[in-house]
């Protein structure tokens, strides 16, 4: 048998839940959806060596783009808010 709880919420913190919430899914559905999500910890050791590595790669090279895209901009002297 499984036990329910009551509790009670704001409109404001219903309105986010229901945002949420799926048509086949209950608020408790909701619930253990959002709340039961991996930390990095749960997640360590997933990847294997070759895997990791290439994904390092890839964010190297994502921070690198990134990095000339922003020089680019400040040499402009382009308002950064407005690129």
């Amino acid at each position: 048998m499984q036990m329910s709880k009551s509790i009670r919420l704001s409109e404001e913190a219903y309105e986010r839940l229901a945002a949420h919430k799926r048509d086949d899914e209950t608020f408790s559905d909701v619930v253990l959806r959002r709340a039961g999500e991996r930390s990095l910890l749960d997640i360590a050791g997933i990847l294997g060596d070759e895997e990791a590595e290439a994904l390092r790669d890839a964010v190297e090279e994502r921070r690198e783009r990134r990095d000339r895209d922003l020089d680019g901009v400040a040499r402009l002297g382009v308002d950064i808010e407005t690129y």
